[in-house]
């Protein structure tokens, strides 16, 4: 019996046409000499912005800087030593109360850094703009929303601006005859200050009634501000991190200014130097200059004559502290900047 062969009915793969290039697509060239063309190295150039800017503003504020610098050379070390030391501790207060603005928790030792990196940025820009812009990049980063994070930094702001006010109006009860302030201010000022302020108030309010768009944003806003600050307040150790920080926030600032004070002997009572410094901090806080710088001097020096102090010696207490409390910090925090934009925390 003969088996026959069975064709086989498995059918060969058609052959797949090659396709020839097409013209339309062109090759990219490559760049010049073999290399890839590099991108502008635009976080290099941040980091050294802020060592330029502190480089433009000591420039411009020389003469101040060597007045200072001359003023400390009499001055008792010991009590410099415990400036440095408060002006060390408002970097940690700061830090503790950016924790109590938000539900979750931050890393600590960045927190801190990004701190004394926003004292430094708070000094090159207008008046709070370079430490919540460092604030809010810093959180962004840590993964709060952008929402959530204004939210803090508005209750940060808020906290701050009233324990301030608070402070000062304890002490002016405790101490009222620790300001003069009668002689130095000219006849018929109130009137106008009030009259201007009423003159705000009713513009920003009137711009939000007659535009829509502004309103329905502050009242996104002001809806997503107060749900964070039930939450942060339904933590009672979070609401302890953000009252406490803000309340000792100027107290030690305030401490540092009265320490400076003791240590070139002026002769002006210890709390009367801590009211007059929370007066001039809460007086110039409405001043948009980079850092307060011109107008925090000039506030302290009212204020310190206000308490009764010479007009030299009070000038020279307030340059020796804005020499220990804003020139001597500046390098090193602007290098702590540049080093968090490098390392990308913020």
């Amino acid at each position: 019996m003969t088996v026959s062969n069975v064709p086989s009915t498995l059918v060969k793969p058609a052959a797949v046409p090659v396709r020839e290039p097409s013209a339309a697509v062109t090759a990219v060239p490559p760049a010049p000499g073999g290399q890839r063309a590099r991108r502008l190295p635009v976080r290099q150039l941040l980091c050294l912005l802020p060592l330029l800017l502190v480089i433009v503003v000591a420039v411009r504020h020389r003469s101040v800087l060597a007045d200072g610098v001359a003023q400390l050379r009499g001055a008792e070390w010991p009590w410099l030593l415990a400036a440095v030391g408060a002006t060390c501790l408002t970097w940690v207060a700061a830090a503790v109360t950016r924790q109590g603005a938000v539900v979750e928790r931050l890393p600590g030792r960045r927190l801190l850094a990004a701190q004394f990196a926003a004292g430094a940025a708070n000094h090159l820009l207008p008046t709070g703009l370079g430490a919540s812009a460092v604030n809010l990049r810093f959180m962004s980063v840590c993964g709060v929303p952008l929402a959530r994070s204004s939210a803090a930094l508005a209750l940060y702001l808020l906290a701050e601006g009233v324990a301030r006010v608070g402070l000062l109006t304890a002490l002016l009860l405790a101490f009222p005859d620790a300001l003069r302030l009668g002689p130095l201010l000219p006849g018929g000022s109130f009137g106008p200050l009030l009259a201007a302020l009423a003159t705000v108030a009713l513009v920003a309010a009137g711009a939000l009634v007659c535009v829509r768009r502004l309103r329905s944003a502050v009242c996104s806003f002001l809806r997503t501000a107060l749900g964070e600050a039930r939450s942060v307040h339904s933590r009672p150790a979070r609401a302890l991190a953000l009252w406490g920080g803000s309340l000792a926030f100027p107290l030690l600032q305030a401490a540092g200014f009265t320490a400076v004070g003791q240590a070139l002997r002026l002769p002006v009572p210890a709390a009367h130097m801590v009211v007059a410094y929370v007066a001039a901090t809460v007086a110039v806080a409405l001043v948009p200059t980079p850092g307060g710088i011109g107008s925090v001097e000039a506030a302290l020096v009212v204020a310190l004559v206000a308490a009764g102090g010479p007009v030299a010696v009070a000038t020279a207490v307030v340059l020796g502290y804005r020499i220990i409390t804003v020139w001597l910090p500046l390098v090193p925090g602007a290098l702590t900047l540049a080093a968090l934009v490098r390392m990308k925390i913020i």
